[in-house]
C-alpha cells in the first residue's frame, strides 16, 4: 500500500478555500518556509507567487478545475487542471513544503493524469516549468514528461508573478502521452481448450 496516499481526500476547490490554497502555495515556493521543501523558488523569485485572484480566477475557469488535495481536514496540496482541446493542462501544483520528499506529489500527478484522461479525453498533458529549475524539471522527468525546447519568456515587470533575481528566467514547455487505461479484455469466441 502506498503510504503518500493514506488518508487523502481529492475534490475540486472552492471559494471558500481560497486564503487556504493562497498560503499553501506561497509556502511552496515563496519565503523561508519554502525553503522546507524541495520546490522552493526563494533564491530565483521573491515577492508573491499567486494571489487570491488569481486562484480564485482558476476555481472558476469553465474549462478547468482546481484539484485540492486533503489529508484530515486539511488541505496539503493542490493542482490546476484545464481543458484545452486534445491536451490537459497542468499547473499551480503546491504540496506543504512538511510533507515534501514522502511522494505525495507522485500521487497527486498520477490522480491529475487520470483524470484529464477520463474527464476530457486528454491525449498529453503540458505544463510550463521556470527553464533554470534543473531539480523540478529532472522530477517531471522521471515522471515521463520530455523537454520540448519550446520556451516562453517570464514576464519581467509584472509582479504578480514575482520579483526576478536574475535575468535569465523563461519557461518551458513540458508534455507527456497520457497513454488511455486499457479496457476490459475481450473474451474469444469459440471452445475452451
Amino acid at each position: 500500500m502506498d503510504t503518500a496516499a493514506t488518508g487523502l481526500t481529492f475534490r475540486d476547490a472552492t471559494d471558500a478555500d481560497v486564503d487556504e490554497l493562497v498560503a499553501l502555495i506561497e509556502s511552496a515556493y515563496r519565503g523561508d518556509e519554502s525553503r522546507a521543501g524541495w520546490t522552493t523558488e526563494a533564491d530565483i523569485l521573491q515577492g508573491q507567487r499567486t494571489d487570491p485572484e488569481g486562484v480564485l480566477a482558476v476555481i472558476k475557469a469553465p474549462d478547468g478545475r482546481l484539484l485540492t488535495v486533503e489529508r484530515e481536514g486539511r488541505i496539503v496540496a493542490c493542482c490546476q487542471l484545464e481543458h484545452r482541446g486534445d491536451h490537459a493542462y497542468f499547473g499551480m501544483f503546491a504540496v506543504s513544503p512538511r510533507l515534501q520528499g514522502a511522494g505525495l506529489g507522485k500521487v497527486i500527478i498520477t490522480e491529475a493524469e487520470r483524470l484529464a484522461r477520463e474527464a476530457w479525453g486528454a491525449t498529453e498533458m503540458h505544463m510550463t516549468v521556470i527553464s533554470v529549475r534543473d531539480d523540478l524539471i529532472a522530477w517531471y522527468e522521471r515522471r515521463g514528461y520530455r523537454r520540448t525546447g519550446r520556451t516562453t519568456p517570464f514576464p519581467y515587470g509584472d509582479e504578480r508573478f514575482g520579483v526576478p533575481q536574475r535575468d535569465d528566467l523563461e519557461f518551458e514547455l513540458l508534455v507527456k502521452e497520457l497513454v488511455q487505461s486499457p479496457g476490459p479484455v475481450p473474451r474469444q469466441a469459440g471452445p475452451t481448450p
